[in-house]
């Protein structure tokens, strides 16, 4: 695909978008993929990272490298991810802290529309695609109802969560962060990051290296083979997330790897009613209208 200076522009802000939501617990990077109209492209792009492409990197062939992988396109998009998750962050963490309904409202907003518009690109319904949908709507929902676990610090497990939470990552409506709590590894990765234990470190990076690669290929091969159930099950994902969403909680305290953990639960809307609705309709709108935008361009 031929891309000029400004269409890499307009990679790195979606590339922005994906890692302002990966920074949200509960919202996932893939979701803002799917809407920005790059999910294929990003799949394929890390499924190309694979034995050959190594071969030529390694053997010193680093422009046959960097076209195997698409490097321009995921250096644009991995860029974006990086200056929003170093710029934006504590923004988002300030607002999720003082403005909880107001931000959690326009992601509803965003992941129904999201869940609309991708269920939309299902030719044919019959019940194997609805059969999809239900079974990711509720696998969806029961992850997020899970109640944190316990669970070893093995280096092993430690390379399974690496693995499991990056797959996370890529699919719409979950994210990498979220699981990593139901694993109840999220604070002792972040601990390992903050005191730069190297040995955990990198045998979590192997493992979300590994995961990705792998899991973008059955990924890859899903949508190509079996592109219909496979956009049914990621729609139905992305409806079971929105209990996540939800913008009105509750929160309880539990204990997970020994620290305390906001365990949040739905509630009927209290407050912020008129502004929540407000910024649900924003956030529906605005995926329509990049719906329609990427359309177009099609």
């Amino acid at each position: 695909m031929e891309r000029r200076i400004k269409d890499y522009a307009v990679l790195t802000l979606k590339g922005m978008a994906m890692g302002a939501a990966d920074v949200v617990p509960g919202v996932s990077g893939g979701t803002i993929a799917f809407i920005a109209g790059i999910y294929d492209e990003l799949i394929n792009s890390i499924k190309s990272i694979n034995m050959h492409s190594l071969k030529l990197l390694f053997t010193g062939n680093l422009a046959g490298f960097w076209k195997a992988v698409n490097g321009n396109f995921l250096f644009a998009l991995l860029l974006g991810i990086a200056i929003s998750v170093f710029s934006l962050a504590k923004l988002i963490t300030y607002l999720l802290v003082n403005e909880p309904v107001l931000v959690w409202s326009f992601f509803f907003g965003l992941v129904l529309a999201s869940t609309w518009f991708v269920s939309k690109d299902i030719k044919g319904w019959n019940w194997k695609t609805v059969a999809g949908f239900v079974v990711g709507a509720a696998v969806a929902y029961y992850i997020t109802v899970a109640t944190p676990a316990e669970t070893s610090t093995n280096l092993m497990f430690i390379f399974l969560c690496g693995a499991i939470a990056i797959c996370a990552m890529i699919l719409p409506g979950i994210s990498g962060s979220f699981i990593l709590v139901l694993l109840g590894k999220y604070f002792y990765v972040m601990e390992a990051v903050k005191t730069l234990d190297l040995v955990v470190l990198g045998v979590f990076a192997f493992g979300a290296a590994l995961g990705i690669t792998s899991f973008s290929r059955v990924l890859s091969y899903a949508l190509r083979n079996f592109r219909n159930i496979t956009l049914s099950v990621l729609s139905g994902f992305m409806l079971g997330s929105l209990n996540k969403v939800w913008p009105w909680k509750e929160v309880e305290k539990l204990v997970s790897d020994g620290h305390e953990v906001m365990i949040e639960h739905n509630v009927a809307p209290n407050t912020e009613v008129a502004e929540a609705v407000v910024l649900m309709l924003i956030g529906f709108i605005l995926v329509y209208v990049l719906e329609k935008i990427s359309a177009k361009k099609a």
